[in-house]
């Protein structure tokens, strides 16, 4: 099928309101528009240059983790959620009453990330995966009684009050099962080809179109674009999120994926994903890059410690991991007295390598804000 005369889906009534029923998808694309042919490459090329640092920065495991935290705040904040990553880093009794139910959700997406990342080495990309990944994503959380881990089974609407003034209605949840099931054949069919990263798009945007949970379905949507770039070995590492791009652009990113129902445009959206790929794959080398020069001068900073130079290398380690820190987690991690670590946190403090951010003389906390900098610019 030519990417021109692509047709989405049609609205059909269920009563007193239509429904969108999105076309299945496992069929041949024909791309025949030069300019998608043309960020396909700048993507492909951009996206193999950041995968390239997968293997060339030592310990990039540490720097992950930050990259996750990223993504889950940004990815929360489109649906509504307030944490930033400052807060997400914290522990969940330091973190304000009225900001606990955001900063659970982020952990949740933390967690839902990372054991979906985990799965694959078991478990190929797939309705079970997906639905796994939601259960973690709403336990304990405001979607915790809306089926977490289970397709809906009722009629689900996006924007408005009601299906009365909804922006767009998904298909009835007794469609979701063939279409979900029809995406599992598209994500891992070889029968009819199409360039990964514009399967992805195209499975991103099926997914929020399908809307196959009761709640969840952006996050959910977003989390899969990482999982199937890392299934498919295009990035050996999980390196690349979208939703900070998404985050910055949300209109257009609300606006593109409407258009493919309304215009049948699925041009315009793999040009805008593909823009997304390239962007957030050139701000990961630079980031990158900037945290092999902060190693470097931190470093050339905790040499002029001298004899505690290396428990300081441990210190920092640490923080590369996670940025923030207390005297009793710094004691713990480096295993020395906490008023050695009371020391080394006011020594570390004087080299302008960590800030403590109470202000007080008790309870203080401590954040290696050059290094969270790189992730919040």
């Amino acid at each position: 099928m030519e990417q021109s005369s692509f047709k989405s889906g049609k609205h059909l009534s269920q009563g007193s309101f239509k429904s969108f029923i999105p076309e299945e998808i496992n069929k041949t694309f024909a791309i025949s528009d030069m300019e998608v042919f043309s960020l396909l490459s700048k993507a492909d090329r951009h996206i193999g240059r950041l995968d390239m640092y997968s293997e060339y920065i030592p310990n990039i495991d540490l720097f992950i983790r930050m990259h996750v935290l990223k993504e889950a705040t940004q990815s929360s904040k489109i649906e509504g959620t307030q944490t930033n990553m400052e807060e997400a880093l914290q522990e969940k009794e330091d973190v304000s009453a009225e900001k606990r139910e955001d900063w659970e959700e982020v952990q949740n997406y933390i967690e839902a990330m990372n054991e979906a990342i985990s799965a694959l080495k078991d478990l190929p990309l797939s309705s079970r995966l997906i639905k796994n990944t939601h259960r973690t994503l709403l336990q304990g959380v405001r979607g915790k009684h809306k089926l977490p881990g289970e397709f809906r089974s009722s009629q689900n609407w996006i924007g408005g009050a009601s299906l009365a003034d909804a922006v767009f209605i998904p298909p009835p949840h007794h469609d979701v099962n063939r279409l979900m099931g029809d995406l599992e054949k598209f994500i891992h069919g070889e029968e009819f080809p199409l360039p990964d990263l514009l399967k992805i798009a195209m499975i991103h945007y099926q997914f929020e179109t399908i809307h196959p949970f009761l709640d969840g379905n952006g996050r959910v949507g977003r989390l899969l674009i990482t999982l199937y770039l890392v299934e498919k070995n295009i990035l050996k590492k999980p390196i690349l999120y979208l939703s900070d791009f998404f985050e910055k652009n949300r209109q257009l990113y609300y606006d593109n994926l409407m258009r493919v129902r309304t215009h049948h445009d699925i041009g315009q959206w793999f040009k805008f994903f593909l823009v997304g790929i390239i962007e957030t794959a050139k701000n990961g080398v630079e980031t990158f890059d900037a945290i092999m020069k902060l190693q470097k001068s931190t470093d050339e900073k905790l040499q002029t410690l001298g004899s505690r130079t290396n428990v300081a290398r441990t210190l920092i380690s640490s923080l590369y991991k996670n940025p923030y820190t207390t005297a009793a987690a710094a004691a713990s991690i480096t295993q020395i007295s906490p008023p050695s670590a009371y020391s080394l946190l006011a020594e570390l403090e004087n080299l302008n390598i960590i800030k403590e951010i109470t202000g007080g003389k008790r309870g203080k906390k401590y954040l290696f804000m050059d290094y969270l900098d790189l992730f919040r610019s």
